[in-house]
């Protein structure tokens, strides 16, 4: 039954994460939220776009943000922000994760999808509880076209979780529900509602429709009292496939940050239906830091009952990753694989950093890059920038061009050569991977303290640049990495280095030593071959090409 839920629940191909930390959860007192945006085939890019002003009766066609469908129009505002990524000018971050939840409550009639919903809100919107508000007045006017969602809307002083689903074929407004994650904790959410019972009567830190309870007591959905009512258990009922494949990820992001305190919901996200489930937040054991939510976030649950490195299935160098999400064997049996944070099909990823004791050009950063997080180097990206550097925009190159100069495509080059080896060669990526950390962290504070002098329209023009600057030095460094990969690793040897360099026997040949199978992938190759590859013993063997 476990097998058969995942490979249900596994099927689409939009599958993302979200992690959310406190302002008093982190070090510097950032507020921070992170979006993997796990989309297949999907092109990672920054979309853009610049604050304008817009004349009366002017008009916005919506389209549905992922399937590029018209949805039809709504009256444009009369001034829009500054929106790079998922950020806006007066850092406003806005996140998501679909959960789909109760099929029947679709309604393709509707005239918003929920990647509209979030652009119009960052467009529009200074505040979290103002998106909140906007979003749902927006449904409720011009009707829902997704199905249900989870939002991360976080501002540079409060950080929220919107929960929200539709009413079914050509009902306009939805079910919501909102709530505020206390200053000292972090929260995470991965495709599957996380919103169960919530406070009815604190309406400073929890806002949600008015008909939130009663429209699931006329669909059948609840029964008991309002009290009891969970917003995850009426509209979105859990399985063991998502339980292990979507909560199973917000388990490893807690596990990270309260160890002890997350052993008891290992049968829970191991798919025992009668375990507790997991809290909305967590109180973390210790503060964070910009590096401790990007490692989160390329996660493969390492050294946890989970960890998938060590099996057949990991091949001969102990990949995490799959070529897909489950598999049926000869027999007919029915199995499923571990879907982590990180993991290939992402499109692009991002932690942004929301800083309310700096002035909004400096203090909304967004760390971004185009592929799975565990492959990138996370780039900062300013709130208030004119223009995305070139390497993260979408101009002569798409999923089906290809062009060094774009970070997607060097990126997947760079993760593809790394999947193949992992064992080896992950060493090399990672190493590269924080010295481009350090550079930043170390050139951040300063670069920030040289601005702050500037008035805002000299901020914009120089954050511009220096983002620039910053996106140069990773595609220079990547590069770099490529072609030290390709050397160093060619034709399944390992080139030896010596101060740096490689170890030239002469100008044809380096010294060089063998790579070698995982000894889990070595067993079982014996197990399925018997004695077909046995070596025989004799006195004079000749052991040919090594």
């Amino acid at each position: 039954m476990l097998a058969t839920y995942l490979l249900v629940a596994l099927v689409p191909s939009v599958a993302c994460t979200n992690m959310i930390v406190g302002k008093k959860a982190s070090v510097d007192g950032s507020v921070m939220v992170t979006y993997n945006d796990d989309a297949g085939s999907k092109f990672g890019h920054i979309c853009h776009f610049p604050a304008g002003s817009h004349a009366p009766g002017e008009m916005r066609k919506i389209y549905d943000w992922e399937t590029k469908r018209y949805l039809g129009e709504i009256p444009e505002a009369p001034y829009t922000y500054n929106v790079v990524g998922n950020i806006n000018e007066f850092q406003l971050c806005i996140c998501e994760t679909t959960f789909g939840g109760r099929y029947e409550l679709m309604n393709r009639e509707g005239i918003l999808d929920y990647g509209s919903l979030i652009y119009i809100a960052l467009q529009r919107c200074k505040t979290a509880r103002e998106a909140i508000k906007l979003i749902t007045d927006l449904v409720e006017e011009y009707g829902y076209a997704s199905s249900g969602e989870s939002f991360s809307i976080c501002d540079k002083n409060e950080a929220w979780i919107m929960e929200l689903i539709g009413k079914g074929k050509g009902v306009k407004g939805s079910v919501w529900v909102a709530v505020r994650i206390p200053d000292d904790c972090i929260s995470a959410h991965a495709n599957q509602s996380r919103i169960t019972t919530f406070p009815l009567k604190d309406k400073e830190n929890c806002i949600y429709s008015k008909d939130v309870i009663s429209f699931a007591r006329e669909k059948g959905y609840f029964t008991g009292k309002d009290a009891d009512f969970s917003f995850r258990d009426a509209y979105h009922p859990l399985s063991a496939g998502t339980t292990r494949s979507c909560d199973g990820r917000v388990w490893s992001i807690f596990n990270r940050f309260d160890h002890e305190g997350m052993q008891q919901y290992l049968t829970y996200i191991q798919g025992d239906m009668t375990a507790p489930s997991m809290p909305l937040y967590i109180k973390p054991t210790k503060l964070l830091t910009v590096r401790d939510v990007k490692n989160a976030m390329r996660d493969h649950y390492e050294d946890t009952p989970l960890d998938c490195r060590n099996d057949a299935s990991a091949g001969p160098w102990g990949t995490p990753y799959r070529a897909g999400l489950g598999f049926k064997s000869s027999d007919g049996t029915n199995y499923f694989g571990e879907r982590p944070i990180a993991t290939q099909q992402t499109a692009f990823a991002l932690v942004a950093q929301l800083r309310n004791w700096l002035p909004d050009e400096i203090g909304g950063l967004m760390w971004f890059g185009a592929d799975d997080p565990a492959m990138i180097a996370y780039t900062p990206v300013y709130c208030c920038i004119n223009q995305v550097p070139e390497a993260f925009g979408k101009k002569i190159a798409d999923t089906a061009h290809f062009s060094l100069n774009r970070a997607y495509w060097l990126s997947n080059m760079i993760a593809n050569i790394v999947y193949n080896r992992w064992s080896v060669m992950i060493g090399d990526l990672q190493k590269a991977q924080g010295e481009l950390d350090d550079y930043y962290e170390a050139d951040q504070a300063a670069i920030e303290k040289k601005v702050l002098d500037m008035n805002q329209n000299e901020r914009r023009i120089w954050l511009t640049n220096q983002t620039q600057t910053y996106t140069d030095k990773m595609m220079e460094r990547w590069m770099e990495l490529l072609g030290y990969l390709t050397v160093k690793y060619n034709d399944f040897a390992i080139r030896q280095e010596k101060d740096g360099a490689f170890v030239q026997i002469s100008d044809e040949k380096c010294r060089t030593t063998r790579q070698t199978y995982s000894q889990s992938f070595l067993d079982a190759v014996a197990g399925a071959t018997g004695d077909r590859y046995i070596r025989k013993a004799a006195s004079h063997e000749s052991h040919g090409d090594r």
